[in-house]
């Protein structure tokens, strides 16, 4: 038997289960993905430039303001592995990653509504002109830490789905990471200059009511410009991608089978804490450095403004 017959005798068949190779994402689809960050970025800035003094306008003393954003923190380290978690094993027939991105994005629309009526509330529940607006105050805090969570809610399955995009591939991964930081980039500048402009309340004259002077009709107005924002950011995101649902995924399935057959699941959160044990210092440095530096940077960008605003314009924020 010659050599290339034997070469054909011991050639195995081919798999009839073997699936094809798949198509690598263009990079304008993991730009229009990474878009939403764009408009959560917006939001934020927002937040961060404006929000610490409007509180105070409210009544509540500076002393306390900063326990407000307690809720930025909080929700970061609760609520993203718990969506993480969620959209790892999220069966929708529109995908993993979507259904949170629409969620968290509606729940950033309506949480910024609430925070820029939030005086108009409080006069409507009884706050009339004082100080202290008790009802306006519980209506801003409410709004403030859904809006918290659904930052956190939001941008941790987008960072998923350009990884679920890009798959393996470390270069596009790279190219992917780097469009996000663009658009949060390009959401800061939009969003600071946004907060900047105090003529927003001429522009739409109905935000300026009995309740709401014209500093707040002007955050007001502000936010209104985000939700228009965060809308077509989202809806730019979310149809460009094209996600496998769980369920018809062959990798998810071998997985599922493989689990189940296992026994059931570690608890979610001795899952987490367990992984701790395993970082190597090199790990923990860095874990380090980055807590020092937000030890150091959050209390920068939360009080800028404000001071600014009281030591070098000399202004009183509740006056």
């Amino acid at each position: 038997m010659s050599t290339s017959d034997q070469d054909r005798h011991h050639r195995p068949p081919p798999s009839r289960n073997r699936q094809p190779p798949r198509s690598k994402v263009s990079k304008r689809v993991l730009l229009r993905v990474a878009s939403v960050a764009c408009g959560i970025q917006f939001g934020w800035a927002l937040q961060l430039s404006l929000l610490t003094p409007y509180v105070q306008e409210l009544g509540i003393p500076h002393a306390w303001a900063s326990v407000i954003w307690l809720c930025g923190p909080l929700s970061g380290l609760f609520v993203q592995p718990l969506v993480g978690h969620s959209s790892d094993r999220c069966k929708s027939k529109y995908g993993r990653r979507r259904p949170f991105i629409v969620a968290g994005a509606a729940a950033i629309a309506v949480s910024v509504l609430v925070i820029g009526h939030a005086a108009d509330i409080g006069w409507a529940c009884g706050d009339r002109e004082g100080k202290i607006k008790p009802r306006a105050i519980v209506a801003f805090v409410l709004g403030f830490w859904i809006l918290d969570v659904a930052n956190n809610m939001t941008q941790g399955p987008c960072r998923a789905l350009l990884a679920d995009l890009t798959e393996n591939d470390n270069r596009r991964t790279r190219v992917a990471n780097g469009y996000f930081s663009l658009f949060m980039a390009i959401g800061n500048i939009l969003g600071y200059a946004t907060g900047s402009y105090n003529g927003w309340y001429k522009v739409f004259p109905f935000t300026k009511t009995v309740a709401c002077n014209v500093e707040c009709a002007n955050l007001k107005s502000a936010f209104y410009i985000d939700v228009v924002f965060i809308a077509i950011t989202t809806i730019l995101s979310i149809t460009a991608a094209h996600e496998t649902p769980l369920a018809s995924s062959p990798s998810h399935q071998t997985h599922g089978q493989q689990s189940s057959g296992g026994g059931t699941d570690e608890a979610f959160l001795t899952e987490i804490l367990g992984t701790f044990r395993y970082f190597p210092g090199s790990v923990w440095m860095i874990l380090l450095v980055t807590a020092l530096t937000w030890i150091g940077w959050f209390p920068f960008i939360l009080f800028d403004t404000d001071w600014m605003g009281r030591e070098i314009y000399g202004g009183e924020p509740n006056q």
